[in-house]
């Protein structure tokens, strides 16, 4: 019932009927939240958050019970929760708390398009020139490394997914287009080594994030 109300509100839903099917799912796809029943069967939602924290840091996780107690509260907080919601509930204030999980957790918005040379920490990124400069030493990029590293610089601090830059840069998003799309990610981390403020960070089967610390 509850799903059908979260479809009936725009939403795409994936209903897992245990904690073992919960997870399986999360490792397969990418979900912009995720609803935990703690007393799930075979695994239940403590252990779930859990297990979904390990793979993932970032996905919201808001939890669904009957349990009411403070140590169950704390205990979902301390795990990553984003919500901690008691049975009964309203279905719609549900919807309301959804969507303020996501207003406070997903990106505002594209940055401005990258036209120009951009500050890099240390570097300086010249994508109209395929360049990338530190003091007095030039790398020259190819056209795939130009285009990609434009594409983290473009959101820059927010989430890249990954089939967005498969389908962006690579017109398909098949396994070995990834396993290359891995090989270009990992040749850009090794060109921005030399500063340890520039980081990469892989977000696993979801996506990237360049930040500049």
């Amino acid at each position: 019932m509850l799903a059908d109300c979260l479809e009936m509100e725009g939403m795409q839903v994936k209903l897992c009927p245990d904690g073992n099917a919960g997870l399986n799912a999360f490792r397969r796809d990418p979900y912009d939240v995720c609803l935990l029943d703690v007393m799930l069967p075979q695994k239940d939602g403590f252990t779930l958050a859990r297990e979904i924290r390990a793979l993932n840091q970032h996905t919201p996780l808001i939890f669904l019970t009957a349990r009411s107690l403070k140590e169950d509260k704390l205990l979902g907080f301390s795990l990553g929760a984003d919500d901690y919601i008691t049975k009964p509930f309203d279905e719609q204030e549900l919807v309301c708390r959804i969507h303020a999980v996501l207003k406070r957790t997903q990106p505002a918005g594209p940055l401005p398009p990258v036209t120009g040379p951009v500050a890099l920490g240390q570097y300086r990124f010249d994508p109209s020139n395929q360049t990338l400069l530190l003091g007095s030493r030039t790398k020259r990029l190819t056209e795939r490394e130009n285009e990609l590293l434009k594409l983290l610089c473009q959101s820059r601090g927010q989430l890249v997914r990954r089939d967005d830059v498969l389908r962006t840069l690579w017109g398909q998003t098949d396994y070995f287009s990834g396993r290359s799309l891995d090989v270009f990610i990992t040749k850009l981390r090794k060109y921005l080594a030399d500063d340890p403020a520039v980081q990469i960070e892989t977000l696993h089967r979801v996506g990237f994030i360049l930040t500049v610390g």
